[in-house]
């Protein structure tokens, strides 16, 4: 038996294919075309999209920040306060004291040596020596004058004699003034009156004869009143000891620059100890003192520690660039009367650190 024809058979591949075909292309993909290069885009991707609306992207602009309102500016300038109360403030150690006005002048340093006492013992002792030796051959030379053409007169030889020796020891007596002079200056701040009192006292060491040189330029004009004085190597802010009067020295060969001489009533410096020797310079500067136990460092700067009222510190920052012989000079930031923490400043910073101000 003999099959379909072969145009059967093609009848039949047609008529599926007519039937299948919408279901062939319902279920496969659609192609875009390709897009040209260099060709923009006509769809704007999510992506594109919300890069479009990030902050500071091209064509946009930034949304500002919100602005602060009054309430924030002032807690921004707000000082730090710590807040403790009464039995905490106890607990801690936290004392005051009121800051006074007092006035700074600043100094400049020169180098001082405590002259030992036989610096003036020895032609102290020569100047009377030879004061006593001009009074004794002026007397001789008076009695011989005196009996000159009576009875008793003496040979012109002996008058010649005792004539010689009074100009003799008369010179002796201005050579021994000049090395005094040169030892103790030809101008003391003493009264005539007063300079065999004062001399005395430096040859007995009972008082100490300084002599301070400072560079040239430094210490011009008028010589100050008084003087501070620190042993080599001790800090600059150190209490030391005050000189006073201050004179005018002669100039010292080795060391070039401006000599002064002062009194030491203390004898804790040693005689030929080396010092530092501070002189006032400038115009005096209001402003209050502030004890140096009062300063707490932190993140690199300086504070205080202010009782504003009972149990409230508000930390102030100050300048520590003045030094002074109980603490630091500050003209600002500080009036006198306010009442700064001179003890538990440190407590109080940890405190603040801890907790925000707020006590535990």
């Amino acid at each position: 038996m003999s099959g379909p024809c072969p145009g059967v058979w093609r009848c039949r591949a047609l008529l599926v294919w007519v039937l299948c075909a919408p279901l062939v292309l319902a279920g496969c993909p659609r192609s875009t075309p390709a897009e040209k290069p260099g060709a923009a885009s006509t769809e704007t991707p999510a992506a594109a999209k919300s890069d479009a609306k990030a902050p500071g992207a091209a064509g946009t602009e930034p949304k500002a920040p919100p602005a602060e309102g009054k309430e924030g500016r002032e807690k921004a300038n707000e000082s730090p306060t710590v807040k403790l109360k009464p039995e905490q403030v106890e607990a801690i150690g936290v004392t005051t004291r009121p800051v006074a006005a007092v006035e700074h002048r600043d100094e400049t340093a020169g180098y001082g040596v405590v002259l030992t006492h036989d610096t003036i013992a020895q032609p102290l002792a020569e100047l009377r020596s030879a004061e006593a030796a001009a009074r004794q051959s002026q007397s001789a030379l008076a009695r011989a004058r005196s009996l000159n053409g009576t009875p008793g007169a003496v040979s012109a030889d002996v008058e010649e004699t005792a004539a010689r020796q009074a100009g003799v020891d008369s010179a002796n007596l201005a050579l021994a003034r000049q090395k005094l002079a040169s030892a103790i200056g030809t101008n003391p701040p003493w009264p005539a009156a007063q300079n065999s009192t004062v001399l005395e006292k430096i040859a007995a060491s009972r008082v100490r004869l300084v002599r301070a040189t400072y560079p040239l330029g430094v210490l011009s004009g008028a010589l100050p009143k008084s003087l501070r004085a620190t042993p080599l190597g001790a800090p600059g802010a150190a209490a030391g000891w005050t000189l006073q009067p201050v004179w005018p020295a002669p100039a010292d060969a080795t060391v070039p620059g401006r000599s002064v001489f002062a009194l030491l009533e203390q004898n804790e410096a040693a005689e030929g100890e080396r010092l530092v020797v501070y002189a006032p310079t400038g115009e005096a500067h209001p402003g209050v003192e502030v004890p140096a136990a009062a300063l707490v460092m932190s993140e690199g700067k300086y504070w205080i520690y202010l009782e504003r009222e009972p149990g409230t510190f508000e930390r102030v920052e100050i300048r520590a660039d003045a030094p002074t012989a109980r603490g630091y000079f500050i003209t600002s930031g500080v009036q006198a009367g306010d009442r700064v923490v001179d003890s538990g400043a440190g407590a109080l910073l940890a405190q603040e650190s801890n907790s925000g101000g707020e006590p535990d």
